[in-house]
C-alpha cells in the first residue's frame, strides 16, 4: 500500500518535470501549431492545444489496461499521470485561465504566484522568448511579486 502510493506520488512530482519539458521543448518547438491556439486571445470554448493532453491519456490509458490486472506499478503510474491532468484541469483550465467561471480571485500568495507566472509565460505572444513552463512549481521570484501586490 505505502509503495503504491510512492509510486503515484513520484509520478505525480516527474508529471510536472515532464510536462515542462514537453511544453518548453516540443509545444514550443515543433508542435508550435498546436499550441499556438493557447497563446491567441479566442472566445470558444476549445483550442487545437487541448489535443495535446489526449498524449498523456493515452499514456494513462495504457497503464490502466496493462496494469489493472495485476494492480501492478503500471496501474498506480497510470492512477498518478491522471491525477496530474486532473490538477491541471483545475489549476490551469478553471483557477488561471477561468474557462469556467467556478473560482474567483486566487487569495493564496502561492496562487497568486502561479498565476503571474502564466501572465509573464502568456506575455509573449510568439513559440519563443517565453519562460515559466511548469504548472505547479513556480520561481522564487513571482513569490516576490505576488507578495508585492497584496
Amino acid at each position: 500500500m505505502l509503495t503504491n502510493a510512492a509510486i503515484v506520488l513520484g509520478t505525480f512530482a516527474v508529471m510536472e518535470v515532464v510536462a515542462w519539458a514537453v511544453h518548453k521543448y516540443v509545444l514550443h518547438g515543433f508542435l508550435w501549431n498546436i499550441h499556438e491556439s493557447h497563446h491567441k486571445p479566442h472566445d470558444h470554448a476549445f483550442e487545437r492545444n487541448d489535443l495535446s493532453f489526449a498524449f498523456y491519456g493515452v499514456i494513462a490509458a495504457l497503464c490502466f489496461i496493462y496494469g489493472s490486472e495485476q494492480l501492478d506499478y503500471r496501474f498506480w503510474i497510470g492512477t498518478g499521470i491522471s491525477l496530474y491532468g486532473l490538477a491541471y484541469f483545475f489549476i490551469h483550465d478553471l483557477l488561471i485561465h477561468r474557462r469556467i467561471k467556478l473560482f474567483g480571485k486566487a487569495s493564496s500568495t502561492y496562487l497568486r504566484a502561479l498565476d503571474i507566472a502564466h501572465k509573464v509565460h502568456h506575455k509573449t505572444k510568439g513559440r519563443d522568448g517565453s519562460e515559466s513552463f511548469g504548472m505547479l512549481w513556480v520561481h522564487p521570484k513571482f513569490f516576490r511579486i505576488a507578495r508585492r501586490k497584496r
